[in-house]
């Protein structure tokens, strides 16, 4: 009884220590703290995917096709994963900020529960439709096997995948940002390790590659369940879930915007490689290397935003609204200053980029070409990222949603649909950075309608 009562006084003064930390400490002193973990944490989350891409593109072009075309039934896992980790995560953490512990608690273990069914339920669905999924995603004749393999093995580890990305961003929401970094770096070097031995030494190919993906995946999530338990963190429980109408549609209306952005996301790389299939396998191996370059960019101002959520988020739920403000500015000036070194190192070295993943001059024409384009539209990321996370994490869903929906969905499906009819494969190849600027034209009137209103 008195080792209760003092493991309670001792989380009661941790969660003190909380409040003071994230409403007290200078605004770009404590998003740069708390950034630096999950830039680490987004960069891991980029490494199971680039990983991959790396050691199968040492196997042939088909296969890199092959493995590229089940990145958007990889992409829909992360979506559900972030949907409820996000919305889970967003409203704890304002749930804390207001000093209501026992509603954030139960919103805890009910954003875990939920993505644990959904995981579930979506691992025997793509068991069940391997091949028709396959080719609906872009597979080729040459491709379909290989694709087949990957999609299987890894739908084994859906549910998880989607949980890992729930304790991951729950941990950020507590400002937590260390454990959820380290969670995820245990799965990504065990990942990074058994590619090469699954690959190579067992002969498993595309198989090993499938294979070492779900084994990072479950020792991330088991490494970062032990980290709820830490700290001042949300110790998770059985009897505090509640999969009822209130916490239910809590968690959609702050997870929609994720799913909107990594389900569109999904969508559009569909689209994308079947838009590809016209010209050749090379066409889809280049569009996917593409792809994973400037995933791994952009997860890096990804990270550095979900650095601002919590502070975002908590100061939000207090009433400190002039923090939200000055947090949002730091992140947009910054994060365009690091886009634009990172647009002219992807201008200047395309081909060697490109070439890095797959030496096939084929890839590499259609890759470099690509690359180049986006890497124009770059800068406009920050603004595009920031405005999403700190509409999502004041809980504007509609808002939220549009931002998140406007760069994979509401501009790239259309344009995908329509240039490659125009120009070809060059067509393909400009449509992400058609779509990201035209995105920061919507991203910026949304914004400056919170900002006006916190002002006064």
């Amino acid at each position: 009884m008195e080792e209760t009562v003092k493991n309670k006084q001792e989380m009661s003064e941790a969660a003190r220590a909380r409040y003071q930390k994230l409403t007290e400490t200078p605004v770009p002193e404590l998003i740069l703290r708390l950034s630096v973990p999950t830039i680490i944490s987004m960069l891991v989350t980029a490494l199971y995917n680039a990983a991959d891409t790396f050691f199968v593109g040492k196997i042939s072009t088909e296969a890199t096709a092959a493995v590229g075309l089940c990145f958007s039934a990889m992409a829909i896992i992360q979506a559900f994963g972030f949907f409820c980790g996000q919305g889970s995560g967003n409203y704890l953490s304002r749930m804390l900020g207001a000093g209501k512990q026992q509603e954030a608690e139960e919103m805890a273990a009910t954003g875990l529960a939920l993505s644990g069914i959904i995981g579930i339920v979506t691992a025997v669905g793509i068991n069940l439709f391997a091949e028709p999924l396959a080719y609906f995603l872009g597979a080729t004749d040459s491709t379909l096997k290989d694709a087949v393999t990957y999609l299987r093995i890894i739908a084994i580890g859906a549910p998880f995948m989607m949980s890992q990305f729930v304790l991951n961003n729950q941990l950020r929401y507590q400002g937590s940002a260390v454990y959820a970094m380290v969670g995820l770096m245990c799965g990504a070097v065990l990942n990074v390790g058994l590619d090469p031995l699954l690959i190579f030494v067992f002969d498993l190919k595309v198989a090993g590659a499938a294979l070492a993906t779900i084994c990072g995946q479950m020792i991330s999530f088991t490494v970062l369940l032990i980290g709820s338990t830490k700290g001042a963190n949300i110790r998770l429980k059985v009897k505090n879930v509640r999969l009822n109408g209130h916490f239910l549609i809590q968690i959609i209306n702050g997870g929609i915007p994720a799913l909107f952005r990594q389900g569109l996301a999904a969508v559009a790389t569909v689209l994308l490689n079947r838009a590809c299939r016209v010209y050749g396998d090379a066409a889809i191996a280049g569009m996917s290397v593409t792809t994973r370059v400037m995933m791994f960019v952009s997860s890096a101002m990804i990270g550095f935003g979900q650095g601002y959520q919590p502070v975002c988020s908590f100061n939000y739920g207090a009433g400190k609204k002039e923090r939200v403000r000055e947090g949002y500015f730091f992140c947009v000036r910054y994060g365009t200053i690091f886009l634009l070194f990172m647009s002219a190192f992807c201008l200047l070295f395309a081909p060697q980029i490109i070439g890095f993943f797959r030496d096939d001059p084929a890839v590499i024409e259609v890759g470099k070409t690509a690359l180049r384009t986006q890497a124009v539209a770059l800068p406009f990321l920050a603004t595009i990222v920031i405005t999403n996370m700190m509409l999502q994490s004041m809980g504007k869903g509609v808002k939220a949603s549009v931002t998140a929906s406007a760069r994979s969905g509401l501009f790239f499906i259309p344009l995908i649909l329509i240039l490659p009819k125009l120009f070809g494969l060059f067509g393909i190849e400009i449509t992400q950075a058609a779509a990201d600027v035209l995105s920061v034209g919507v991203s910026i009137p949304l914004a400056a309608s919170e900002l006006r209103k916190m002002k006064t």
